[in-house]
């Protein structure tokens, strides 16, 4: 006789905003996004990706209350006035869209307060960093200084979450960005850094939850490099132990 299977274990769920998209190749009008290559690497890491539809602000604890993480992607850059309110804007940003700020800030502040493991990637963690009241530099000199298209080496914080994930100290990463870190939010610790300075990576040493912030795209080579998928596995797995308190306590 053949024993039963066990009842294969839930997939945490890890809110995903989406991105506004004026054009798709695939579709006739403009759209809501979101990266395969994120999604695939919280699928492959155990968790379930939830498409979250950028909405009111105002209702974005209520609808992050049924995840047990949140992954805040890349995308456009956040808004100058929201960190600079006296700032000229640089004619190198882009993409702006104040309801995916709004949204994007108020998903950081709501989860960040309840101690909801997140992972912010390239623009999350920059939207994490306005959140806390830091600064951005809104450009970071044109394309002989930006990390666009471009794979360079990077110091990690030894005993840092992200090296912990990473299982390394020093790792080659994929960035795509010509905006970064200028004076980190409160609470919020520098623990990687590129070869000339930039802030590469984001913690929070007394926060209350699991939380890590890349300036990389750590899913552009998640599928190959057992360290970057590392990321999403640290994301994933303290999920999963929020998920398991929420189901004892109910």
């Amino acid at each position: 006789m053949s024993m039963p299977r066990p009842a294969p274990r839930a997939r945490p769920l890890i809110a995903l905003p989406q991105r506004y998209a004026a054009t798709t190749s695939a579709l006739r009008y403009a759209a809501v996004v979101t990266a395969r290559a994120l999604a695939d690497a919280v699928f492959r890491a155990g968790g379930e990706p939830f498409m979250m539809h950028p909405g009111p602000p105002d209702e974005a604890a209520d609808r992050l209350a049924r995840c047990a993480g949140l992954l805040l992607p890349g995308g456009g850059d956040v808004a100058p006035w929201r960190y600079a309110a006296d700032a000229d804007v640089h004619g190198a940003v882009y993409d702006v869209d104040d309801a995916q700020d709004e949204f994007d800030l108020a998903l950081a502040r709501c989860a960040l307060s309840r101690g909801l493991p997140t992972l912010a990637v390239c623009r999350g963690m920059q939207v994490v960093n306005v959140a806390l009241g830091g600064t951005l530099r809104q450009d970071m000199g044109g394309p002989a200084a930006e990390h666009r298209h471009k794979v360079h080496g990077v110091r990690v914080a030894a005993g840092s979450v992200v090296a912990r994930a990473l299982g390394a100290v020093r790792t080659d990463v994929s960035c795509y960005h010509h905006q970064c870190v200028e004076a980190p939010g409160r609470g919020l610790r520098a623990t990687a850094w590129a070869t000339d300075g930039t802030v590469e990576a984001l913690e929070l040493p007394g926060g209350r939850g699991w939380f890590a912030a890349v300036q990389w795209h750590p899913e552009d080579t998640a599928a190959v490099d057992g360290g970057q998928q590392g990321l999403f596995g640290g994301l994933v797995g303290a999920a999963g132990v929020w998920a398991g308190r929420g189901a004892r306590a109910g």
